[in-house]
């Protein structure tokens, strides 16, 4: 009985004296100069808002020359369901009036839309700028 209440009392000052000691370390900090974890940004630039756009309206040439002619476009805006006249839309791209859309004239286009989507002109769309975001301006049409 006597070892018991020894080890005991052993066990109960070992804890108290770890208590003690945790308790008097200063609280450990943080290194002060972690980098923060880089954010995910959305921002996009020029190059980028081109080559995403050019890859999803290049869809539309499935002959795979390179170029989209009308018919190429009429069909891909079927099917999108896009609303409107698909040769109105294909004669404000088609700059050279050859009767194709190809890749320089969709960087042109896709340019302008930039420079009016980008409000602050720092070559960089926010997702506040960006359409269809909830704090986008609405575009003039």
């Amino acid at each position: 009985m006597i070892r018991r209440s020894i080890l005991a009392a052993a066990l109960s000052l070992l804890t108290v004296a770890a208590l003690a000691q945790t308790a008097t370390q200063p609280p450990a900090t943080p290194p002060a100069a972690a980098p923060a974890a880089p954010k995910a940004r959305s921002d996009i630039t020029l190059a980028k808002f081109q080559k995403r756009r050019e890859k999803a309206i290049m869809a539309a040439d499935t002959d795979g020359d390179g170029k989209i002619s009308l018919l190429e476009w009429e069909a891909f805006q079927a099917k999108r369901n896009i609303k409107g006249d698909a040769a109105k839309s294909f004669a404000r791209i088609d700059s050279n009036h050859d009767g194709f859309i190809d890749r320089a004239e969709l960087d042109a286009f896709f340019a302008k839309r930039f420079a009016r989507l980008d409000k602050n002109g720092d070559g960089v769309l926010t997702a506040d700028e960006m359409p269809g975001h909830k704090s986008a301006p609405k575009p003039e049409q």
